[in-house]
This record gives C-alpha cells, sequence and structure tokens, in this order.
C-alpha cells in the first residue's frame, strides 16, 4: 500500500504540474522541469513560478495536516479532533491576524519588508496555535471528559475567530485586504522562497513525530498504563503539543485555513492498515494526505477554466461526508476506538 500510494503520489503531482487554465503539452513541461528551456517563455513561468511551488506546497501541507491531526487524535483519544475543530486554526489565524494588521495599526507596509512577513507570519501562527493547545491540555488534566474539551476547543475556535473580526473592524484597507486573502486558503500563494522556509520547519515536525511513534502507542493505551511503562506523560503532552503546533501552526500561517484534512486522513490511515501502530500509520498518513491535497488542488483549478476554487471548500466537501460516516459508525465520539 505504501507504494501504490508513492506510485499514485507521483502521478498525481505530475498531473497537478500538467493541467491548468493554459494547456501545455506533457513534453515541455518535462523539459521545463529538467531543462528550464520551453518554446514559449511564459510558459516556464507558469511552470517554474506558479504550478511547481503550488505543488509542492500541497504535498507539504497534506502530509504536515494529516500528522498533526494523527496527534491530536492520539492525544485526546477523540476520532473528531484536529486542527480544524479544535480551534487550532483559528488560533493560527488569530495570531497572523495581530501580526499584519497590528503592523498596519503602526503604519508598517509589509510589501518592503519581505524577510519581516516571511519569518513572522510562520511565528505568529505557531504561536496563536500553540496557545490554544495549552488552554486545551490544562482543560483535559483538570476537566478530565474528552468530550468537554472537544466542545471547549469549538468555543475557544469562535472566541478566536470573533476577535479576528473585531481586529478587521478596525483595521486598515491594505492590511485588510491582505488578511483576508490570507483567511480564504490558497496553495498558490507560497513562493519559492517560501518554500525554503518552510520546507525545513515542516520537515523537522515529521521526523519529531516519527521519532515519538513508541510513546505515542504506549499512550494510546491510557495515561496510567503509559506512566507503568516508564513514560514522562507531562513530557510528551508537551512534546505533542509543540510538534503540532509546528505542523498546523506552519501550513496555516502560509496557506490559510485548510479544513478537514487532520480528521479524514488519520481514519483512512487506520482503515487500509488496520492497525493502530504510529510507526505505520504516520508514514501512511504522510502519503493519503498528499495524495488527497494534490487531488484537491488538481479540482480546485478547474483544468481548462481560467476561475479557480478555493482549495478549502473541496477539502470541505471531502471531509464533512466523512465525519457524518464517522459518527454514525461509532454511534458515540467519546473514544477513539
Amino acid at each position: 500500500m505504501l507504494v501504490l500510494l508513492s506510485i499514485s503520489a507521483v502521478f498525481f503531482f505530475i498531473g497537478d504540474l500538467f493541467l491548468g487554465s493554459v494547456h501545455i503539452p506533457f513534453s515541455n513541461v518535462i523539459d521545463i522541469l529538467f531543462t528550464s528551456s520551453s518554446e514559449k517563455s511564459s510558459w516556464n513561468i507558469i511552470v517554474l513560478e506558479s504550478r511547481l511551488p503550488r505543488t509542492l506546497t500541497a504535498i507539504l501541507c497534506g502530509a504536515a495536516l494529516s500528522v498533526s491531526g494523527l496527534q491530536m487524535q492520539t492525544l485526546f483519544r477523540n476520532p473528531l479532533a484536529g486542527p480544524y475543530i479544535l480551534g487550532i486554526s483559528s488560533g493560527a489565524g488569530l495570531g497572523v491576524a495581530i501580526f499584519i494588521m497590528g503592523l498596519g495599526f503602526l503604519g508598517i507596509s509589509l510589501t518592503h519588508l519581505t524577510w519581516i512577513e516571511n519569518y513572522g507570519i510562520i511565528i505568529s501562527s505557531i504561536i496563536g496555535s500553540s496557545c490554544v493547545l495549552f488552554i486545551l491540555l490544562v482543560s483535559i488534566i483538570r476537566l478530565k471528559d474528552i468530550m468537554t474539551v472537544l466542545i471547549l476547543g469549538i468555543m475557544i475556535g469562535s472566541v478566536a475567530s470573533a476577535l479576528i473580526s473585531i481586529i478587521q473592524y478596525f483595521s486598515y484597507d491594505n492590511s485588510l485586504k491582505s488578511f483576508v486573502m490570507w483567511m480564504m486558503g490558497d496553495l498558490s500563494n507560497v513562493s519559492l522562497t517560501q518554500l525554503k522556509i518552510l520546507f525545513p520547519v515542516v520537515l523537522l515536525g515529521l521526523i519529531l513525530s516519527f521519532l515519538i511513534s513508541k510513546k505515542l502507542n504506549t499512550y494510546l493505551l491510557g495515561e496510567d498504563y503509559a506512566q507503568s511503562l516508564g513514560v514522562n506523560i507531562k513530557k510528551t503532552q508537551f512534546t505533542i503539543i509543540i510538534i503540532t503546533a509546528i505542523l498546523a501552526g506552519s501550513i496555516t500561517a502560509y496557506c490559510g485555513p485548510i479544513g478537514f484534512v487532520g480528521i479524514v486522513v488519520p481514519h483512512l490511515a487506520r482503515l487500509i492498515s488496520k492497525s493502530s501502530n504510529h510507526i505505520i500509520i504516520i508514514p501512511l498518513s504522510v502519503l493519503i494526505g498528499t495524495n488527497m491535497l494534490l487531488i484537491s488542488d488538481i479540482i480546485s483549478q478547474l483544468p481548462g477554466s481560467e476561475k479557480v476554487i478555493p482549495i478549502n471548500a473541496i477539502t470541505s466537501l471531502i471531509g464533512i461526508p466523512f465525519i457524518f460516516w464517522i459518527i454514525f459508525k461509532n454511534k458515540r465520539i467519546s473514544e477513539l476506538n
């Protein structure tokens, strides 16, 4: 299955580069990728500066959101836990809103401060998502009821969204426009320069996730059991929070809030592997998430048309029916089976 998913990911990667509003012959796409030469100079710009960064971003986005969702479902032992549902994306959005529109209040424009924009957005997004995760962790320790924490996460997301609306109301036109475009969720806004920042951050999060896979396995069996095996519960929870904030926060920073990937993909990984072993599920989630985002990006581009659908709409249309299926299948969502 890993081999098949790897092959399909390569197939959809090529398809995402080939398909678009402008028809470019397949042979020319290959020539552009390997020799940077084509019949038309405009094709070079389209492939290398538009399609290639967007496709690479889709791969990073699918992998990061899938693994962050998997870790959250393990941490909260709840099948509906995910960055979007639990308000982490909203927290990241609030961090970005304060950064972008806060600089607008100070009269600072990001147009001529590209390096501040690149690093500032990702740092503010990670801080925002980390704050929400810490609140949820404190809540799970105090409340003990995982379902209550899930509801609390949804309410935290609503509070963050309300604060964003207030900031938007008092913000200036330029910064407001930048933030609204960010909120729509778009893979095409990420440039090759920003990918040089995003790639190592996501790679670090994925490596750390795989390194703690054994601890995640024991944690899934219960805190008491994990503690009896010598696992430091507090340290493990803190590590999961940091890794999830890095993965979800960095992607949300550059791509905007993209929902339901973190919920759907871990379930598909468990269904395919018929296992809860994170050593198996993590690489499987990476590949499934990559395929899902590449397919969603191809659909959102509406090949042959000049119009583009927000990718958040495509992932939502895929994810929401799957959530209904989870609810009706389990008939309860108080624990992760």
